[in-house]
């Protein structure tokens, strides 16, 4: 292989990083730098990974790792980069792709951070940096062609005077693995790049087959299960693609991949996990005790998933005792006590429900969606997995009683160990075109729900960071910091609150 690569793959600091080996302290780098120095929050939130001598990560993002693949499946002499040293590749360099899950601290919980504080998200930060840093300028003197896509290339779009200032030549949006070896033929070729690619549904990978399989380990060792979601929220950009689960060969490939490059957890990833070759909308028993068996028997490292909703959860389990029967899959191994996962609360009116996410309780009913909840989080609770739940303020058509009700949800659930982010509305999916939510649309109802969030978020994760996360003497700075910053965001938030109640008519 050579020792430079004419395609360079990479993301800027906030992305690039195994995060200590814990996902949920990757969401640090959607907020500003609270209370201690911004290198400080950076190590904490995202050191540097280890590199080989041509600057390629141990480790690095999922997505990265999917387009490196198919461009390097394909033929072409392409690598993922860490974003420090892609100076090394100056003199072969021919393209630059950069991915992204939040380029410029639009999306969610960014922008809830930055309406709040006032204060760029440090990923805003660490991501303008990158692009004006002495590499990148060199590269475009040099004719490099830039190509960016992932999760927020829709954030271009709105950000126009950087597109030009920084010279980017192609914003890719929706799953590239298609696309992207074209786009490199053109770019090598020296033929006009489009200024914006689109990929609708019927662009996308359409099977399995044509999703490449990653080379190299990725971050916390995350492997997709399945692509899509069903329930068609309005809020969401995810259900405008097709659903397709991932067949177990193809996951366990991936595991192997990981652990043979010394990566020892594992995440994994849909938007739904317990929808993995599910009967509709029903989660089935055998494809997903297979499937945690199988990861089971490779490794006894800790297990994770990235995504389930909270009608699954509550239906595997008073169906089917599933999730009593995965946990003791899971922690059948004495390296692992607890099971992290990210849940969408979202709103906790009935009313809303039925106007943004009909689907959202199925197979119950949508009436029934402030119960399900509960019964979900107890069910949490009980089987020691810990839920990062996302709520939404200012979704269209919300009236005061509506956050009234997720303020009085938030609060029932205070006896059920999680932490809680409430976001802002942010115009995707089928709300794309709408309005966003801004400062000066903050009610006091809005500060009551905010306050209840932090209350209920601090509590739990001093309880989190004391019995469960970060154990070990190598992590004793990371958690004392960790509850510094806690204790921090607690006063300081109490405080903005006020302000902020005072603005909104409150006080």
């Amino acid at each position: 292989m050579s020792m430079t690569f004419d395609i360079v793959i990479t993301t800027d600091r906030s992305m690039m990083s195994d995060h200590h080996h814990h996902e949920f302290l990757g969401f640090m780098t959607t907020g500003p730098a609270f209370g201690v120095p911004e290198w400080l929050w950076g190590w904490i939130a995202a050191p540097k990974p280890k590199v080989d001598k041509l600057g390629r990560p141990k480790v690095a993002p999922y997505g990265l790792r999917k387009i490196e693949a198919a461009l390097q499946d394909a033929g072409f002499n392409a690598a993922v980069v860490d974003p420090d040293h892609i100076d090394k590749h100056l003199d072969t360099m021919k393209v630059l792709m950069i991915g992204h899950h939040d380029f410029f601290a639009y999306g969610p919980p960014s922008s809830e951070w930055w309406t709040i504080t006032g204060k760029e998200p440090y990923n805003r930060v660490s991501f303008r940096r990158f692009m004006e840093s002495p590499a990148i300028r060199e590269a475009k003197r040099r004719g490099v062609k830039i190509i960016v896509g992932g999760p927020a290339a829709w954030q271009w779009l709105w950000a126009l005077d950087e597109w030009r200032k920084w010279g980017v030549d192609t914003v890719v949006d929706g799953e590239a693995e298609r696309v992207v070896v074209d786009l490199a033929k053109k770019a090598l070729a020296g033929e006009e790049l489009p200024d914006y690619v689109f990929i609708g549904p019927a662009d996308v990978p359409q099977t399995v087959e044509e999703i490449p399989n990653i080379n190299h380990a990725s971050v916390n060792g995350l492997v997709e299960i399945m692509r899509g979601c069903p329930r068609g929220c309005k809020f969401c950009s995810v259900t405008l693609r097709p659903w397709r689960s991932i067949p177990i060969e193809k996951v366990l490939d991936e595991i192997k991949v990981n652990m043979s490059e010394g990566e020892k957890g594992i995440i994994l990833h849909s938007e739904d996990v317990l929808l993995y070759y599910a009967d509709g909308i029903r989660p089935r028993p055998e494809p997903l005790i297979k499937l945690h068996s199988a990861v089971r028997q490779l490794t006894d490292e800790p297990i994770g998933w990235s995504h389930a909703s909270l009608a699954a959860i509550a239906y595997a389990e008073e169906k089917h005792k599933l999730v009593t029967k995965i946990t003791d899959i899971l922690f059948s191994s004495k390296k692992q006590r607890y099971l992290g996962v990210e849940v969408g609360l979202e709103t906790g009116s009935i009313k809303l429900a039925r106007k943004i996410m009909p689907a959202k309780a199925a197979p119950y009913r949508i009436e029934e969606y402030p119960e399900v909840v509960e019964r979900a989080f107890a069910i949490m609770h009980e089987h020691n997995i810990i839920p990062a739940a996302t709520l939404i303020a200012g979704l269209p058509g919300e009236e005061p009683d509506d956050v009234v009700a997720t303020t009085e949800l938030v609060e029932r659930l205070r006896p059920y160990r999680s932490l809680i982010v409430p976001m802002f509305f942010v115009p995707m999916g089928a709300f794309k075109n709408l309005e966003w939510f801004r400062r000066n649309s903050i009610r006091p109802e809005h500060v009551e729900l905010l306050k209840a969030t932090l209350r209920h978020s601090a509590y739990w994760a001093r309880d989190i960071v004391d019995r469960f996360y970060l154990k070990g003497s190598r992590y004793v700075l990371v958690r004392a910091a960790i509850k510094w910053i806690v204790n921090y965001i607690e006063r300081k938030a109490e405080e903005a609150a006020r302000a902020v109640e005072v603005r909104a008519g409150g006080g």
